[in-house]
């Protein structure tokens, strides 16, 4: 799958950008050699967003769709991360210092999320366990322009 891609300076946190793809507005697409989110506003327009992506062998290439999307959500480490650091908890209840961050919006593929962190500095870089981390007040904005059931595409 090839996008057209965005013309435009795209490094301000949700920047308006043009948008060469054709792709329905709704659409989040992922593009995580950019490590960038683009949430397709209209015809040839669409917002991006500065992310982090998840570490090398952690990254899903692929199209999905939002199920869910949560306010404050509560965070449950997954076994394997839980193997990989034995102290990290069973679960985080939501709100300030959860890594889930301030909203979170789940994806019909495994565990994915989008969401909003607790680790600003992560974004920008491939850190995550395969989620894709945003800067809260993005992922605040994303949450109410996203509805559940968008397409998002994710691709290099």
């Amino acid at each position: 799958m090839s996008f057209a891609g965005f013309s435009g300076s795209a490094l301000a946190a949700g920047h308006p950008v043009t948008w060469k793809g054709e792709q329905e507005p709704g659409t989040i697409i992922i593009l995580t050699g950019q490590r960038r989110l683009y949430l397709v506003t209209a015809p040839g327009e669409a917002r991006s967003y500065p992310i982090a992506v998840g570490k090398e062998g952690a990254q899903w290439i692929g199209t999905t769709r939002v199920v869910r999307k949560a306010k404050d959500p509560d965070w449950r480490p997954t076994a394997s991360m839980r193997a990989k650091n034995p102290k990290l908890p069973e679960f985080v209840k939501g709100g300030p210092g959860n890594p889930l961050g301030a909203r979170a919006l789940y994806l019909d593929e495994g565990y994915l999320r989008i969401h909003g962190n607790n680790d600003e500095s992560s974004i920008g870089f491939a850190k995550s366990s395969g989620c894709y981390r945003m800067y809260n007040e993005d992922v605040i904005e994303l949450y109410e322009l996203v509805q559940t059931g968008s397409t998002v595409i994710v691709a290099e």
